[in-house]
Parts: C-alpha cells; structure tokens; sequence
C-alpha cells in the first residue's frame, strides 16, 4: 500500500528504530527530493496494524514516454523479525511499478553482504546491475562509522595520536566551530562548497537545494549546519543529518586557505561532541573508497580513508545497488545512454550552481 501522509511520524519511528534504518528513507527525504523531479511514493506492509515493511520509492518519469524508474535510497527498510517481510515489501513494489509504468526499481539498502540475503535477493528477481552501473551508484557502498556511545575521553584515546594534536593545534591557533548557525549561513556554507568542488572536481547541487534543506530538515531538528572560523572567516563547514539514534555527515566544504590550522579536524571533533549529546550512538561518516584487504580500491580516495580512520571510524561494506527490472528492452536502451544523460545533468548542475 501507499502509506498515508497522516501517519509520516509512525513512519518516522519505524525508520528511526531499524537498525538499518536511514535518513534517506524519512519522509522529508521524499519532500526534498520532490523539488528536483522525483515523486514521492511510500510503500509499505503491515502486520496485525503495525509497519513491518518501508520504502520510500523516488519515482522520475523517462521524458516523452509514459514510462518511470523507481528508487528507493538507502532503502528498503524491513523488520528483520518478522518472516516475508522483505518479500511482501517487494510485492508491493511491484504492484506500484505496474501502476506507474516502471521499467526497474533500483535499492542501495544499508545491508551487509551476507551471503544467505544475496541468495534471497537473486531468488526474489533482483540482480546487481551490469559493470556496477545502472542508474548509477547514487548512494556510498563503502562508509566509515564511529562509535560514539564512549565517554568524550575514550573517544579521543581512540583517535590517531596525530589527529589529537591537530584538534589541539586547532584550538591553540584560535579555530572555533559553533553549531549555533542561521539559513542566512548557508550561503556561507555553499560559497565554501563552490571552493571545494573547483578544488576537487565535483559538481554542486542548486544553491536553493541547500536553502530546502535547511527549511525541510534543520528547521524540524533533523540535521544542523556546522561553520568552522578563524576570527570572523568561515573557513570550513558541514552539515548533517540526524534520525533516531544516528547521525551522517553528508555535505562538507573547506577553504583553499588556513587549511594548516587543522579546521577539518576540529569541525569533526566538535560534530561528535554534538551528536552524543542529541542521544545519537552512531556518527556515519559516509563515503569512502571500497577496500581490499585493507587497501583503498580508488587511489586518489585513499586520504580519505585514512582522513576518517584517524578518528577511529570503522569501514563497512553494503551490498550496493540492487536493481529489479521489469522491463528488459526499456531498462538496456536506459543503461546504453545513462552516460550522456549524466554528461547532461552535470552541464545543468554546473550551470545552476550560482542559483
């Protein structure tokens, strides 16, 4: 069924409380999303009056047909408790793809690779999708996670020696970071990110995206906007977001200058101070490259690996993208021109970057 705007806060809840629940399957994430082309559609099955079964499915229409693909970030979610739940959930799923028109419905579900649930999943329809590709890996199958249910003092013992002297460098050199922030400062923020993705080569959303995050998630207190300053110059910032007993850092931005001061590591200090004290026990710090036996898969990611480990965060490997197609023709001829199709959003994205 599709689940009632009425109840969005038991959804919250049953999102909220799964141990593989995720931001990005609140129903806000639906509302986001629905100002760049995608139509919300939560799907859901229930047990004795109870949700034991949530995807929030982004469906965006294929231009000049009457065809969609669905896409459902980091999601499903499922009570693990309750057998066929997954399986009802994907029936579900498929009588939404008839309605709709769907040529494939694409899941990144923050599950582990075990191989009885890739057994289940094959046996269920789904399938990787070739090369690794398909709609395109939108969410990170790699991530760093910290604990951060020990005391402030354990957390630091945990971190790399070098990184508590960058902390105290930082302090000493005079960076603050405040959580206090306003929508006036994501402008600051964004104008950071601009730096950021020229430095490192990555395209950048709207700037009215930031300003709907801000409205849709920051204002109801599920994420805040972190600026790191050296006197009255932002020099770094992040923001995150934050759902049940988690917190993920989606978005950062640094400055090309004062990078010596450390700001970056003081910025993520200063987040995980905050989220224990918000109840969180998780702190995500998302993407990184894949690993082999330790090794970074992706050269040029490997100081990010090493970035995050240094605070004593753990790699955690999901089973990536899943996809189930319903239509074989339509679902090839997408994958053939998903290259030009991602060269033309990055044209878009790059030309309503200043907006």
């Amino acid at each position: 069924m599709i689940f009632p705007e009425s109840r969005r806060q038991e959804w919250n809840a049953f999102v909220a409380a799964a141990p593989a629940g995720d931001v990005l399957q609140c129903w806000e994430w639906g509302e986001l999303k629905a100002d760049t082309g995608w139509e919300a559609l939560p799907v859901a099955v229930e047990a004795d009056g109870r949700l034991t079964g949530a995807a929030l499915v982004l469906k965006r229409r294929l231009p000049h047909t009457r065809r969609s693909l669905l896409y459902c970030p980091r999601g499903p979610v499922v009570d693990t408790g309750v057998p066929g739940a997954l399986e009802a959930l994907l029936a579900e799923v498929r009588e939404v793809a008839r309605e709709h028109g769907a040529i494939a419905f694409k899941m990144d579900p923050a599950w582990t690779p075990e191989q009885s649930l890739l057994q289940r999943l094959r046996a269920l329809g789904m399938r990787p999708p070739r090369g690794g590709a398909g709609f395109g890996a939108t969410q990170p199958r790699a991530v760093m996670k910290v604990d951060i249910r020990p005391s402030e003092d354990e957390l630091l013992a945990r971190f790399h020696s070098k990184w508590r002297y960058n902390l105290r460098l930082a302090a000493k050199k005079g960076v603050t970071v405040t959580a206090d922030t306003s929508r006036a400062d994501v402008d600051t923020f964004y104008d950071l990110l601009l730096v950021t993705a020229k430095r490192d080569g990555f395209r950048v959303r709207a700037r009215t995206y930031f300003h709907r995050i801000w409205d849709i998630l920051i204002a109801r207190s599920m994420g805040r906007l972190f600026l790191a300053r050296v006197g009255d110059t932002a020099v770094s910032g992040a923001l995150v977001f934050v759902l049940g007993r988690q917190c993920w850092y989606v978005y950062g931005a640094s400055d090309n200058d004062h990078r010596n001061l450390m700001p970056n590591h003081l910025l993520q200090w200063e987040i995980m101070r905050w989220a224990k004290r918000q109840g969180c026990e998780v702190y995500d710090m998302r993407g990184v490259s894949p690993e082999v036996n330790g090794e970074p898969v992706e050269k040029h990611l490997a100081g990010l690996n090493r970035f995050e480990r240094g605070f004593g965060a753990q790699y955690v490997e999901y089973i990536g993208d899943w996809d189930l197609v319903f239509s074989p023709l339509w679902y090839a001829a997408f994958e053939r021109a998903l290259p030009r199709v991602r060269a033309l959003l990055g044209r878009k994205a790059a030309g309503a970057a200043g907006d």
